[in-house]
């Protein structure tokens, strides 16, 4: 019996699956976050190796388990720089005293960015599309001649459209221009200050600057404008609208880079953005299908470490 690992290691937490060959998940484990990006290389080796640890002590086959094939998707990791730092992780791994024989050879070892993870994951294979749509926003696709193509993943200064943190940016924007009195009244406003106990408008300077908020927290305030917009305020439905306009313009360019106009494909929506009560995700479903009549927009089937093992799976087939 063959095993492999499948990694998923993003900006708050990492997740290890081992498969065996039959492409049974036999079990998982969990650590902290993985984005050597913004919190080095050695604390990133730290999470990877707790995560497998995790995972392979809850399997309790110690004894005879041997790991034939690796893959870490990994966020952060795009260059061809990133992919050397990683290789040299991996040597690490086999270095430190994990509960594990390895036998690894270059050929057996996947090292990718997470957005192919969370496509292989949430479709099944390796071609289609993924719009993820979380804290930041990105949309990757790889069509059947193995060609593939980004658009966004640019960060919440550079880009991130679509994302929870332009959502959230939006819709204090949208507040802030009522209280001015520069837009139409909108329930923002007040959702804004229940939701973070503000006796008047003007306490958001403290929240947001003195407090020094950062991305996720700023993010985490989407949700209020999508129950606001499930609610029927106008403001609030356009800032959903103009979301899901970027996120379809997004997906498109793919389409229309890597497939063809009649391609029959799916795409898997991924991220905190698509889990609201506005039907963010059947509009954008619509709009997508309105456009390309054979593409279908689907939830993910699988997490995005189990896409990670079958692409590690994969190489002890070729």
């Amino acid at each position: 019996m063959s095993y492999v690992l499948g990694i998923d290691g993003g900006g708050s937490k990492t997740v290890c699956v081992l498969m065996d060959d039959l492409c049974q998940v036999l079990v998982r484990g969990e650590a902290g976050p993985s984005n050597y990006q913004s919190i080095g290389i050695e604390a990133t080796l730290q999470s990877i190796q707790s995560a497998i640890h995790n995972a392979v002590d809850a399997a309790m086959i110690t004894n005879t388990l041997k790991i034939d094939a690796i893959c870490l998707g990994l966020a952060g990791v795009g260059r061809a720089a990133d992919i050397e730092v990683v290789k040299g992780l991996v040597k690490e791994l086999q270095n430190n005293k994990l509960p594990i024989r390895w036998g690894l050879q270059p050929a057996n070892i996947v090292i990718c960015n997470d957005a192919l993870i969370a496509l292989v994951g949430g479709i099944g294979q390796t071609v289609g599309i993924v719009v993820a749509a979380g804290t930041g926003s990105i949309v990757f696709g790889r069509n059947h001649a193995g060609h593939t193509k980004r658009v966004g993943g640019w960060g919440y200064i550079l880009g991130d459209e679509g994302s929870a943190y332009k959502i959230a940016i939006a819709r204090m924007n949208a507040a802030l221009k009522s209280d001015d009195g520069r837009e139409i009244s909108t329930s923002l406003l007040e959702g804004f200050k229940q939701h973070l106990d503000l006796e008047s408008i003007e306490d958001l300077i403290e929240v947001i600057y003195r407090r020094r908020w950062g991305i996720k927290q700023i993010a985490a305030l989407a949700p209020v404008v999508d129950f606001a917009a499930a609610s029927g305020d106008i403001i609030a439905n356009i800032i959903i609208d103009d979301a899901v306009k970027e996120l379809v313009k997004a997906t498109s360019t793919v389409i229309d880079a890597i497939f063809t106009a009649d391609s029959i494909l799916e795409v898997v929506t991924t991220g905190s953005v698509w889990r609201g009560r506005c039907k963010i995700h059947e509009r954008f479903a619509a709009s997508i299908a309105k456009k390309f009549p054979n593409v279908k927009v689907i939830f993910p089937r699988d997490e995005s470490a189990y896409g990670a093992a079958l692409l590690a799976l994969q190489t002890t087939r070729n």
